[in-house]
């Protein structure tokens, strides 16, 4: 049976946290000077490419809960310019995500979400606004992959979405983060 549209939003949501979890990782193995070294990027370091998709994964998420949060979400650029602040905090933010996913029904999806933008309140249907928040995370840690490539640390795959014959290479990964298969893919998996 192929899995409902909760449950892929639901799983888009638990394949970002795990990204974030894999890029982080791998992040943390740089020096906080090679951290914040000047590369080629929309944003000119990977802390402050990571701590943008932070501040805006706040502003959305909080959005999504109902919040007015708003462009206070980025009023220091780079709020963590340390790793493991960042990665603390991306974590937060991914299972409030996931919370937030984990409460979807069919009918929330077409939901009316309002988000804060200060001079206007935009109205934006749940399910697109958890799509774009899904592609503009996907969009910065790309770059921040191939920013890692110039350094001597291997860039993480990024580039799966939980394939089933994979499960064994993400097991320990999956422990890390508290997870099993069936909490990403409950009755579908």
């Amino acid at each position: 049976m192929p899995a409902s549209m909760v449950e892929t939003y639901r799983a888009m949501a638990y394949n970002n946290a795990w990204a974030n979890h894999r890029l982080l990782t791998a992040c943390a193995k740089l020096t906080p000077q090679e951290f914040a070294a000047t590369r080629t990027s929309f944003f000119p370091s990977l802390a402050a490419t990571l701590n943008h998709n932070l501040t805006i994964d706040w502003f959305y998420v909080d959005a999504l809960e109902g919040g007015d949060l708003g462009p206070r979400a980025w009023e220091v650029e780079i709020p963590h310019p340390l790793v493991a602040d960042l990665e603390r905090e991306q974590s937060a933010v991914d299972r409030r995500l996931i919370a937030v996913c984990e409460a979807l029904t069919e009918d929330s999806l077409g939901a009316n979400v309002h988000v804060n933008r200060i001079t206007r309140v935009q109205v934006e249907r749940r399910d697109r606004l958890l799509l774009h928040l899904f592609q503009h995370q996907l969009h910065h840690r790309g770059q921040a992959h191939a920013m890692l490539a110039g350094t001597a640390v291997k860039p993480p795959q990024l580039d799966e979405f939980f394939s089933i014959g994979e499960a064994p290479l993400r097991a320990e990964e999956f422990r890390e983060l508290g997870w099993t298969e069936a909490t990403v893919w409950g009755r579908s998996g």
